[in-house]
């Protein structure tokens, strides 16, 4: 019995480990450390079950399918149906814009309209309507007409390739919203037989850049290759442009001005509404004049009657309700006695222009502000310093009575110098005299190129601003502390954070006067969703033609219309006038290498507004955060979503958002960023971080002598709470102040080492500046050809 010795058989049982019905209550709970796991829940798919049910859930898919077709296609049909628009674009210099109407025109035996403006065709065969719009090389027509087109014919010549005006037009069109296109090319007959299936290949290469799906590329040379581009504009589908769909617009066939009281007047513009219906107790927009209320709107005739026909046969569709309508008041009237905040009067500000004024010498300013001044012609800046004017002689008064006696001189009427007076007066236009500017070099028609100190400014400026860049790239938000400056009264307004995602931060503390002058929504998502229901209904269909009656419009921008350009107006939704904080999410452009500062002058297309900005960027939110703190960036990143934020009136929609840098030329502005608009969330916090950054002096284990932090023992104390960091991912705190000299020992959660560098992270929250403004051109006439008109203009004054 001794020798006995148990042997375990081969079926004995062993428990897994996953399985927790074995295991204890102490070592579940050791186990979860307070986790709950969540249960998954098993429901039964939705789908059809059986054969008769999938057949039906089909025939209800291909309904929905053919009722958004219908809802699509029911414009452009029947006898009283909206016309298709077609933009014809030139992308090369030689492109004969005539030619291609006139072949399109004669596949359906029609005569070319001699009429200006959009031209109207009416094809039997394929029971459609066409209204061409022929672009000049003009960057904001193009802008304009792609905002309302449906198709655009692409005309590219098989001699000449695409220039970068035709660059620019193509990259605008694809992020402002695709429309669908039609490539054609011109001037192919003129090429070897041999080298046109190159030619044509080497197009469809071009175009799929922009559209990949674009296969094939048409000619307009005889009448069925014509006829075939005809039929596709007849047979295809337009694509829907989500943002322009969701608000009426109309391109103009015909505007007319009656003038009222002073410069205002009513605008009567002409056309076939588009998209939503319009209504008349909304406002509508103009391009580079802003938003106007509608006085009525009327239905237009669709024969092409004279203008007492059409007021004969014309009915009012709609009227504005005195209750119901919006007014064009877009900023709040802040109330300054509720803050301690002063506001500088209107009487104030005039005190201030004069007081600049005497302190350059008493010389008259422009409207713009410069200082001029009456010489004789020749006479050039500097030697104009040297000319004692009137009030400029010297006196033996004293200052105490020469002032007082101003003060006096202010209250009577003063009498001008003229024939009783010893010193003559000069009249402006005087031939021997003229006015100079006193501000700067006076400048001739001579000088075509920068002086050597204008050139060497600008040269130091662009190396400055690269160098801002690098040392940004190298050591970013990393400052140093100020030696004349007091830490504590330099960085006053920043403010340590525990965590930069979950440390609590107040929206609505230390807020500057700019945000009592915009609009909060209490529900944004809620509101766009009601306003867009309600825009859906109105009291005549989209595809009337129809007149509006716009109210209050200053008679310069009837002047600046021309038949010839294309002339656009969009009708606003509600509270689309007013203003808010604005955060669109962009990302830069990868042909733009320059540096693009926050606050940087920029033009923002934003749909169909166009206004000058100085936005600020900010990191995209990954969503973890509850606080809402998002981290300002000085430089705008290359290949990294960022999010600009602005002062501008309320958008609804994902409307599509392009940056653009303003140059000489308007037909060639920059390309800066693109995006669409994010939302209108004024308790967004952009936080601008700064790093005060110091060296370890003397190192026992986990405690340290820190100096070159901080320069005197107040800011010490001053800072003692902020916690601290080091480049090697240790955290610490200030325990005490050394000495007078800024010296501070520090303990660690950990040793640290000698080449170990230690950072105290400090944020302020930063707002945009209202700076946004209306952007006011490219409608004039003088770039109407895009910069030809121009150099003639300028060629005539030199003959």
């Amino acid at each position: 019995m001794d020798s006995f010795r148990h042997r375990s058989g081969g079926l004995k049982q062993s428990n897994k480990p996953f399985k927790s019905k074995h295991a204890s209550k102490n070592s579940l709970k050791e186990k979860s450390k307070g986790k709950i796991n969540r249960s998954s829940i098993k429901q039964r798919g939705q789908g059809p079950s059986n054969k008769a049910d999938r057949r039906h859930a089909a025939r209800v898919a291909q309904q929905k399918k053919r009722s958004e077709v219908y809802e699509t296609t029911r414009v452009f049909e029947g006898k009283d149906g909206a016309p298709k628009i077609v933009a014809v674009l030139p992308l090369c210099p030689d492109i004969d814009m005539d030619l291609a109407i006139q072949n399109l025109y004669k596949a359906v035996d029609q005569p070319v309209p001699q009429t200006p403006g959009p031209l109207n065709m009416q094809s039997e065969r394929f029971k459609h309507k066409f209204q061409f719009v022929p672009l000049q090389r003009n960057f904001i027509d193009v802008m304009d007409a792609m905002k309302v087109a449906d198709f655009t014919i692409m005309l590219m010549s098989a001699e000449v390739e695409v220039d970068k005006f035709g660059i620019t037009c193509l990259l605008g069109v694809l992020n402002q919203g695709l429309v669908s296109p039609i490539p054609v090319v011109q001037h192919l007959e003129r090429t070897s037989p041999k080298l046109r299936a190159n030619i044509k290949k080497s197009l469809v290469a071009f175009v799929q850049q922009f559209y990949p799906e674009e296969a094939r590329v048409h000619t307009l040379d005889t009448e069925a290759e014509a006829m075939t581009v005809l039929r596709m504009l007849a047979t295809q589908r337009p694509r829907s442009i989500k943002w322009r769909e969701q608000h009426p617009y109309l391109l103009a066939e015909n505007v007319e001005f009656e003038e009222q009281e002073g410069e205002l007047g009513t605008l009567k513009v002409t056309g076939v509404a588009r998209g939503c219906p319009f209504n008349a107790n909304r406002l509508v927009h103009l391009q580079n004049y802003g938003d106007f209320q509608i006085e009525k709107i009327m239905s237009a005739p669709v024969s092409s009657a004279q203008v007492s026909d059409m007021q004969e046969d014309s009915a009012v569709l709609d009227i504005p309700n005195p209750d119901e309508q919006d007014d064009l008041v877009s900023e709040n009237e802040p109330d300054f006695m509720e803050n301690e905040q002063t506001w500088p009067t209107e009487e104030e500000l005039a005190e201030a222009d004069e007081r600049v004024r005497q302190m350059n010498g008493g010389q008259p300013m422009d409207s713009e502000g410069k200082v001029t001044k009456l010489v004789p012609k020749g006479t050039s800046a500097y030697q104009a310093a040297w000319i004692v004017d009137e009030e400029d002689e010297y006196s033996d008064v004293d200052e105490d009575e020469e002032g007082q006696d101003m003060m006096e001189d202010d209250d009577e009427n003063v009498e001008p110098a003229g024939a009783d007076s010893e010193f003559p007066s000069f009249d402006d236009d005087d031939e021997e005299y003229e006015l100079i500017d006193m501000n700067g070099k006076e400048k001739t028609d001579e000088d075509d190129e920068f002086d050597a100190e204008e050139e060497d400014r600008q040269l130091q400026e662009y190396l400055a601003r690269q160098k801002e860049l690098k040392s940004h790239t190298d050591f970013p938000d990393e400052v140093d502390t100020p030696l004349d400056t007091p830490a504590r009264v330099r960085f006053a307004r920043y403010r340590g954070l525990q965590s930069f995602r979950t440390s609590p931060w107040d929206p609505y503390e230390n807020l500057p006067i700019d945000y009592s002058r915009i609009f909060q929504y209490e529900n944004y998502n809620r509101t766009k969703n009601r306003i867009l229901t309600q825009n859906l209904v109105g009291k005549f269909r989209a595809r009337t033609r129809i007149t509006l009656y716009i109210k209050d419009v200053p008679k310069e921008a009837y002047e600046s219309y021309s038949p010839s350009r294309p002339f656009v107006v969009f009708g606003l939704l509600q509270y689309e006038h007013k203003m808010t904080v604005l955060n669109f999410q962009i990302s830069r452009d990868n042909a733009y290498e320059e540096p693009v500062k926050s606050k940087d002058a920029m033009i923002l297309h934003m749909g169909f507004r166009r206004m000058e900005v100085r936005p600020i960027y900010s990191q995209r939110g990954n969503g973890k955060g509850h606080n809402n703190v998002h981290k300002y960036e000085r430089f705008l990143q290359m290949g990294k979503p960022s999010v600009a934020t602005i002062y501008a009136p309320t958008v609804f929609g994902k409307v599509p958002c392009l940056l653009y840098k303003e140059t000489d030329d308007v037909n060639d502005p920059i390309l800066v960023s693109v995006g669409s608009f994010m939302d209108t969330d004024t308790r967004r916090i952009v936080a601008k971080r700064i790093i005060l950054s110091g060296h370890p002096y003397k190192i026992h284990k986990r405690s340290a002598v820190i100096r070159f932090m901080f320069f005197n023992s107040e800011d010490v104390h001053w800072f003692k709470p902020v916690q601290l960091t080091t480049k090697y991912g240790r955290t610490g705190h200030i325990k005490e102040s050394l000495g007078t000299h800024g010296y501070v020992k520090c303990m660690f959660d950990g040793p640290i080492t000698q080449q170990d560098t230690v950072m105290m992270y400090l944020y302020k929250r930063v707002f945009p500046k209202w700076n946004t403004k209306l952007w006011k051109g490219g409608l004039n006439h003088a770039i109407s050809a895009g910069g030809e008109s121009k150099a003639m203009e300028i060629d005539a004054m030199e003959e």
